[in-house]
């Protein structure tokens, strides 16, 4: 009788303890799309404001780009949903493809890609631009979880790990390069650290791939005049505010003039032709100049919870690929984040790469909720707690 009492108390703890990590499950999936939703919305506004008189200025409707931005993010809301509801262990059987996918992208804009700016990165496709950069955020975390999860007991041999590895971030950051798209190789590097750093990838290897890594961004951060001067100018101690400084000196305007609280929605004046990229780029400086410094730290308050969030779900994640797939998913919003408001403030060279969530652009804002919604189905089926028992 004792044992039978005993057998049935068990079970009750352990459906307790099922459905308690069932409802903390379903508690940070409900942030993430809370917070998201939240950068989202922070950023059709500022999009409405910071890109007005730039429509005017070539004779485009007044909202014309916030109606182009609201239609990205209703697919990006299908796709999204999509995502959440799709089992993230389906990426893992068809990771290979998925990658292949992101690397013919890069490939083909080299070839017909339209070049703007001085870089190739947009193919066009009658009325409809398509970023390749974009897929890639997505195709080598993918990827490389996928790699580090089947070699798991091989990865102390290092030709197990240096081939795959090097090859797969390898040529995802030469093709990225080749554009030229300095700020994306850059994010794509630190995600793909990032996965091997949560991997059981040994410590030795691990140190000497960061070191590589490090010493690769560094090379390639002075190997291009351009970038080059945009690290001159980010050093100098009187930044040529008429050429090179002009960019920065008026963002630093902008979130200057916005005080505590800001001037008022929609009252920006940097956009007013002053700003470049004012509603792409530096979109974090109209939030500042408009919100204030209030309004500021909110959108970082936003990014670091969604952190936050990303860390807990690769925690909880059920095995080791949603581990590394969270964590790389994770790395590169916040690596990305960090950049370009590094850039807006001063605090880093200005690299020309979005907020993620926030900035005006289609491919940018559907894959960076894609990746959202993969990270929410990780957080669904994650664990009670702890690390995931298949390593």
């Amino acid at each position: 009788m004792t044992a039978v009492v005993t057998s049935i108390t068990r079970a009750r703890q352990s459906a307790r303890k099922r459905a308690d990590a069932t409802m903390a499950n379903h508690r940070v999936s409900v942030f993430i799309v809370a917070i998201v939703g939240l950068l989202v919305v922070i950023g059709l506004g500022a999009t409405l404001s910071a890109s007005s008189v730039k429509a005017l200025d070539t004779d485009l409707e007044r909202i014309y780009f916030f109606k182009r931005q609201a239609m990205w993010v209703a697919i990006g809301i299908v796709v999204m949903v999509a995502a959440a509801k799709t089992p993230y262990q389906w990426y893992a059987k068809f990771a290979p493809w998925i990658y292949l996918v992101s690397v013919a992208g890069l490939v083909a804009v080299l070839f017909i890609g339209n070049e703007a700016g001085g870089a190739t990165r947009w193919i066009e496709i009658g009325p409809v631009g398509f970023q390749p950069s974009e897929l890639s955020k997505f195709g080598l975390p993918v990827m490389l979880a996928s790699i580090l999860t089947k070699k798991r007991k091989l990865l102390g041999e290092f030709g197990h790990f240096f081939v795959p590895v090097a090859l797969t971030i390898g040529l995802t950051a030469t093709l990225l390069i080749l554009e030229p798209d300095f700020g994306t190789a850059l994010v794509i590097v630190v995600a793909g650290l990032s996965i091997i750093v949560a991997s059981v990838t040994p410590l030795r290897f691990v140190g000497v791939t960061v070191l590589a890594g490090i010493a690769g961004s560094m090379l390639l951060a002075v190997s291009q005049p351009y970038r080059l001067a945009r690290i001159t100018s980010f050093m100098a101690a009187d930044p040529d505010v008429l050429g090179t400084g002009w960019q920065l000196n008026q963002s630093l305007n902008a979130l200057g003039t916005g005080g505590l609280f800001g001037i008022g929605l929609g009252q920006s004046r940097a956009r007013w032709l002053y700003l470049p990229n004012a509603h792409t780029d530096f979109i974090f400086a109209i939030i500042g100049e408009e919100m204030g410094f209030a309004g500021a730290v909110f959108v970082l308050a936003l990014l670091a919870l969604l952190a936050l969030l990303g860390a807990v779900t690769a925690l909880r994640a059920r095995d080791s690929f949603g581990r590394l797939l969270a964590v790389g998913i994770t790395a590169w919003v916040c690596a990305q984040a960090l950049v370009n408001v590094g850039g807006v403030v001063g605090a880093l060279p200005i690299s020309g790469i979005a907020l993620p969530f926030v900035s005006y652009g289609g491919t940018a804002i559907v894959m960076a909720m894609a990746s959202a919604g993969v990270l929410i189905n990780i957080a669904m089926q994650g664990r009670a707690g702890g690390m995931p028992t298949t390593r």
